[in-house]
């Protein structure tokens, strides 16, 4: 799999802060033929940023809460440790690969094909992009190419 490493240590601040309610508002109020100009690109940069950046702290945390807690107490609390570390595991696991969507979608920004459907090139819609900022998918294609996995899964 292809994983591109953008970097982010030169970034400021603004950078990486979330884009406002009122920007979302502002871009979503643009004409149909605004699409992807410089002012949505630029909330799509900050947008990702700030959640691939959310990820790395929530990745931290976790792996915070591994070196925090001892085992120690008895059979029942050891189980129970257990249990907790290995759903830890599964969860930094879970997000780590969100890591490379968030880069793939920056470098796309980049190269200017951020928020066109990878399959038809069609634009992929700023409600989409809003909900899930890593698309590459419009919904039609994500529905097809979801229909030729179960197909496959049934053989």
């Amino acid at each position: 799999m292809l994983c591109y490493n953008v970097s982010l240590r030169n970034l400021s601040v603004q950078d990486m802060t979330k884009p406002t309610r009122a920007e979302r508002e502002k871009i979503l109020a643009m004409l149909p033929e605004d699409y992807m100009n410089p002012v949505q690109q630029d909330y799509f940069r900050r947008l990702i940023r700030h959640e691939r950046q959310e990820v790395l702290d929530h990745i931290d945390q976790m792996k915070q809460q591994l070196q925090d807690n001892p085992e120690t107490g008895d059979e029942g609390d050891i189980a129970i440790r257990e249990e907790q570390l290995r759903l830890l595991f599964r969860q930094i696991d879970r997000e780590s690969r969100l890591l490379p969507k968030y880069d793939a979608a920056l470098m796309r920004l980049e190269k200017g094909e951020y928020g066109f459907c990878r399959d038809t090139g069609e634009p992929i819609g700023l409600q989409r992009l809003l909900l899930r900022s890593t698309a590459e998918l419009s919904i039609e294609a994500k529905i097809k190419e979801e229909k030729v996995e179960i197909q496959y899964r049934k053989k």
